[in-house]
This record gives structure tokens, C-alpha cells and sequence, in this order.
């Protein structure tokens, strides 16, 4: 998993997903059902724009999944066929969750980036390039963290990597 395609979708400062993909607010629904409605008080429709387009990347502001310590909004996430995240600046749960469940994640300036523009992420090289046009670097991610999310989380990783011994 070194590259990644996808278009972006757009999304503010500030996105607490304890909010927007949790069932915290929506008392006995699962993960599918709040996959269908994650972030509409956001931006309404915004999952069925990502269902139609069979998925793609999220592109937010700073500070995206603050306050989130919930593992169900990385599920929620994976439900809806987010690829990967890209944002100036995550939540440090939120971000762990999401390394720990495989969810690619990269922080970069992503003002540059117009909602449905397409991209292309190599994590490899943290080069992030915006519709051939324009290409903006993001902070590399450890070679121990990106193994980790090529194969599914940690779980995954370690049931195979028990004592971290591993060729990147």
C-alpha cells in the first residue's frame, strides 16, 4: 500500500468524531447505520457523496478527531471507504486510532486542496499531488507505522511481528 488514489472531500477545523461517526448520539444503532450518516451535520450528504464515488480521502482542517478516543469512529470510517486522511493536524487518539486500525493518515497543509479534487499519496515519500497540478509534502510517517497500516492495524502486525522484526 504505497499509494494511494482517491478524490478529496472536504471537511472544516475542529471535527470532533465522537460526534459525527460515533453511536454515542444515536443510542442502538451500529457502525453501518452511522456510516450512513456520519459527519451530516457537517456537510450534508457527505456520505452518500463518498458512497457514490466508492469512497476516497478526507481533507480537513486542523485538529481533525479531537476529543476522540473511540476506536468506532476508525470502523465507521473504513464503512464508508475513506482511504486515507489528510489534515494539518489530528487529535492524538484519533490518531493513534487510526494507525492502530490501519486507517492511512498523514498531517500537511491541505489549504491548497479544493473539495473533488483528485489525488495521489505515496506514503512512501509523503508526496501528496493534487490533480498532476501541484504537490505538497507531508510529514513522512515512520517506516514501523507504515508497515503497521499496510497490514490492517496492529493487531494484524503483531500477530505476524510479535517481536517487531521486520524488513520495511
Amino acid at each position: 500500500m504505497s499509494n494511494i488514489l482517491g478524490k478529496a472531500f472536504k471537511l472544516g477545523d475542529d471535527v470532533n468524531t465522537d460526534i459525527n461517526c460515533s453511536s454515542k448520539y444515536a443510542p442502538g444503532k451500529d457502525s453501518q447505520f452511522i456510516s450512513t450518516i456520519a459527519f451530516e451535520q457537517l456537510s450534508p450528504g457527505f456520505s452518500n457523496r463518498l458512497q457514490q464515488s466508492q469512497g476516497g480521502i478526507i481533507v480537513a482542517g486542523e485538529h481533525f478527531g479531537i476529543n476522540s478516543s473511540r476506536e468506532q469512529a476508525i470502523a465507521v470510517l473504513h464503512l464508508m471507504q475513506v482511504r486515507c486522511i489528510l489534515a494539518p493536524s489530528f487529535g492524538r487518539q484519533f490518531f493513534r486510532n487510526a494507525i492502530n486500525n490501519g486507517l492511512a493518515i498523514l498531517e500537511c497543509d491541505t489549504t491548497q486542496i479544493q473539495d473533488g479534487a483528485q489525488l495521489n499519496i505515496d506514503l512512501q515519500t509523503g508526496l501528496v499531488q493534487v490533480e498532476s497540478k501541484q504537490t505538497i509534502q507531508a510529514t513522512l510517517l515512520p517506516k514501523e507505522v507504515l508497515k503497521i497500516i499496510s497490514m490492517g492495524g496492529l493487531i494484524p502486525f503483531l500477530n505476524e511481528h510479535p517481536d517487531w522484526n521486520f524488513q520495511a
